[in-house]
């Protein structure tokens, strides 16, 4: 499943043909996808100006002028693509070919933007697991509603990871992947932000909440590490894991500069450190991480 990074970029690249855009058009090509549209969701989006693209979690959001505000989630397979009036992808590098099947074209948005150039943003779901959903008003979505903080700018420091960490029996991977503490955090960058602080996964999440210097620079060196893997991924343009692709047609880049995540048996790359990269599985999910330098 894409995760913080990917949608992030997804909405990057999505920002400069939809922000002030006014939607001409929609085309829901099935009733549903994980969910049913909402009712009448074509008919209410149309003739709408795009106020703003936001991002909460792995949730795209869409500010329309007089509401509603539009949830997107790309699930397991979905994505965004851009094409021009004329049909050609948008400019840039590509990687690997977008899948053309247009049996997965799920959902087409025809929008003009205020200089009157027209464009179709499309959404292609092979196993159709995303969905789109509607915000009335200021209500918060209850599929926002409880998350907890974002792990991008200066937010997440040490204190506050700490006061989320505190008392916590569970294992620290589990409890950074729990969205009601951490909004976005998924497996892979959670591995790398762990093997990053010299953290092992498997240490109860309350130790680095404890009183004492110690604790408190684990959990310093935690939350810098979580913000810098989570931006350093943004700026390589995500991670390319089976499905996902930027919204023009390009891979990301970030799945070259894994430290742990799918390197079982590889060397540790750490400066000093003499072990090996293992796998475990934590609650159904793989975990890679070093038992040398990992503690």
């Amino acid at each position: 499943m894409p995760e913080l990074p990917e949608v992030e970029t997804v909405r990057r690249g999505l920002q400069p043909v939809l922000e002030g855009a006014t939607i001409t058009r929609v085309e829901a090509r099935r009733p549903d996808l994980r969910f049913p549209f909402p009712e009448k969701f074509s008919q209410r989006l149309t003739g709408k100006t795009i106020t703003a693209l936001g991002r909460r979690a792995k949730y795209l959001t869409m500010d329309l002028e007089g509401g509603p505000v539009l949830i997107c989630h790309l699930g397991m397979s979905g994505s965004f693509r851009i094409e021009t009036a004329d049909g050609s992808d948008m400019p840039g590098v590509f990687q690997h070919d977008r899948s053309k099947n247009s049996n997965h074209d799920h959902v087409v948005f025809h929008v003009v933007s205020p200089a009157g150039a027209r464009s179709r943003v499309i959404f292609n779901d092979p196993r159709r697991f995303g969905f789109m959903l509607f915000a009335e008003g200021t209500e918060v979505h209850p599929m926002l509603a409880g998350l907890g903080v974002e792990p991008t700018g200066n937010t997440l420091d040490g204190a506050l990871l700490a006061s989320l960490m505190k008392g916590r029996r569970s294992p620290l991977k589990a409890a950074l992947l729990d969205q009601r503490l951490i909004a976005g955090l998924g497996n892979i960058y959670v591995s790398e932000a762990l093997w990053r602080a010299s953290l092992s996964p498997l240490r109860e999440a309350g130790t680095i909440a404890k009183p004492g210097k110690k604790a408190q620079a684990q959990s310093e060196h935690l939350a810098e590490a979580i913000r810098s893997v989570i931006s350093d991924a943004i700026a390589a343009g995500g991670s390319s894991l089976r499905d996902y692709m930027q919204t023009d047609g390009s891979l990301g880049y970030f799945q070259h500069s894994f430290a742990v995540y799918d390197r079982e048996g590889e060397a540790c790359s750490k400066p000093g450190c003499s072990g090996h990269i293992e796998r475990i599985v934590q609650s159904g999910r793989s975990t890679f991480y070093c038992r040398t330098c990992q503690r």
